[in-house]
């Protein structure tokens, strides 16, 4: 019995690796993706515990807010987009981070 490990990916056909790869990548991606909306959550129930207790603190939640919203607006509604950039942006200037 050999102690080195045999490389099983030389003894498979080209489609085979490559059909390999794009499964873990998709594994990998999941997982990353399970991560985030864990952490997405985690951030969430602690917007929802607790008031916020300062205008800054205020304007950091309504901007998590429009761009949670923005992100699920369809690429054609430049409308509501416009909109939003609006917001964000008197939100930023009234902040006096602009």
């Amino acid at each position: 019995m050999s102690e080195t490990p045999i490389d099983l990916d030389k003894h498979r056909g080209m489609a085979a690796q490559k059909a390999t790869d794009i499964r873990r990548v998709l594994a990998d991606v999941e997982t990353s993706t399970k991560r985030l909306r864990d952490h997405q959550a985690a951030v969430e129930r602690q917007l929802l515990a607790v008031p916020a207790t300062s205008w800054p603190e205020a304007v950091a939640r309504a901007r998590y807010v429009l761009n949670l919203y923005a992100a699920d607006l369809a690429p054609t509604d430049m409308h509501h987009r416009d909109l939003v950039t609006a917001v964000l942006a008197d939100l930023t200037r009234l902040a006096g981070e602009g």
